[in-house]
């Protein structure tokens, strides 16, 4: 088996699903599949010298030959979203042509990673007649309304709809990461005979509890190893409520045991520097995104891990990193919708804490909280470690997801 993929980030680059992606190329390998990749020039996450390195590299075999990237020149990622659009746009033209000349592809495999992936979709499947497999991590245009970056009904909307309904009618199946994302889908007319439901899983073997003693990011960045912690861990977008963060830490800078940390990149870092620096909060520290293969130390360095999103996306969103925070054996603290599946999760699992989103005096007592029940929150974080390794290990979800493309790519 053959499949084809059109990828916006590709290794070396550091993403939030830089660890999916590699577990399935250990999949493929172990299955015996091919996977043609088609990518541009990496940029996100590594430094200038590893990309200068990798402008020279335009071929590359990974995985005992079984993952080959195809990489294409192109300009950096920019911070302006209507510029970064504007790339996205070029990079799926730029893999639409190569999807044209790919040779002995079985399945076209997509994601909603830009979510104009789904044209491409259709038209290879129009014109290559492949089979197709499309991942919907991210819900479009509905995550664009949650977030208030536009509104129903308006032409963005419209568009987003548009797109949405071509390319789930395009896939042959569809893999959702949730029931609640399941559930969406199906009551916009699509059959639930093709949706798969896979969870982004964590490789539990690699995301492990470190004790603080042993964590070298306490070393690297000169921090105090007797504070207690709420650390954040991933992007830094619209999605996610920043700015109340800056509200929760500057009221609880009295206490000085309680320190925030966020690690990570987005489009609105630069505007969460701003504003840490024009509120002048002084117990919250700000770290690039780290190599991957420190993924524990990242996990491991707070004594709670915290997911924070703005009202009205938790029907759209399901923050995959709360996987690793429990394989670490911390305890989830979020700031989330409530009623959603993953408030149902973190509740009845008694993993964390979850408050309903936007409420800033309710974290504040959650993290007040935290802080007063040391012995508590480590048996939450007991109970998180369990969680995952009874469903949402790496065996578990790569095992299903190569199920699917042997399904499909039995139906040809």
């Amino acid at each position: 088996m053959k499949i084809l993929k059109l990828s916006s980030y590709c290794y070396p680059e550091q993403v939030a699903s830089s660890h999916l992606s590699k577990d399935m190329n250990e999949a493929y390998e172990k299955s015996g599949i091919i996977c043609e990749v088609y990518a541009p020039t990496p940029c996100r996450g590594i430094d200038e010298q590893t990309r200068k390195k990798y402008k020279k590299i335009k071929y590359e075999e990974i995985n005992n030959g079984h993952i080959r990237i195809h990489r294409y020149s192109m300009f950096k990622e920019p911070k302006n979203p209507v510029l970064r659009a504007f790339r996205y746009t070029l990079c799926i033209l730029r893999g639409f042509i190569c999807g044209l000349f790919a040779k002995d592809i079985d399945i076209f495999s997509s994601s909603s990673t830009p979510p104009i992936n789904g044209l491409v979709m259709y038209a290879l499947k129009k014109v290559k007649k492949y089979k197709t497999v499309y991942s919907l991590q991210d819900i479009f245009p509905d995550s664009l309304v949650n977030a208030k970056m536009t509104k129903k009904g308006s032409v963005l909307w419209k568009i987003g709809r548009f797109v949405e309904n071509i390319t789930y009618k395009s896939a042959d199946r569809i893999i959702v990461i949730s029931e609640d994302f399941k559930r969406n889908i199906m009551e916009k007319g699509v059959s639930e005979d093709k949706i798969d439901v896979v969870y982004n899983w964590v490789n539990e073997q690699k995301v492990v509890n470190i004790d603080r003693e042993d964590n070298k990011l306490f070393d690297k960045y000169n921090l105090e190893r007797d504070k207690f912690y709420i650390c954040y861990s991933g992007n830094i977008g619209l999605s996610q409520n920043m700015e109340m963060l800056t509200d929760v830490a500057k009221e609880l800078e009295k206490n000085e045991d309680i320190r925030f940390v966020i690690i990570g990149e987005g489009a609105f870092k630069e505007s969460l520097l701003s504003i840490i620096e024009e509120k002048q909060v002084k117990n919250i520290t700000v770290l690039p995104f780290q190599d991957y293969e420190d993924i524990s130390h990242v996990f491991s360095l707070g004594d709670a891990g915290l997911i924070i999103s703005k009202k009205g996306i938790g029907s759209n969103s399901v923050p995959s990193k709360t996987w690793s925070i429990m394989s670490a054996s911390r305890p989830v603290i979020a700031s989330f919708d409530k009623g959603s599946e993953f408030d149902s999760i973190i509740t009845e699992n008694n993993c964390g804490i979850c408050v309903e989103a936007d409420d800033k005096e309710a974290l504040i007592k959650a993290v007040l909280y935290m802080y007063e029940n040391k012995d508590e929150i480590k048996k939450m974080g007991e109970n998180g470690r369990r969680f995952i390794l009874e469903n949402l290990t790496k065996e578990i979800g790569t095992g299903k997801s190569i199920s699917i493309l042997r399904k499909v790519y039995s139906q040809k």
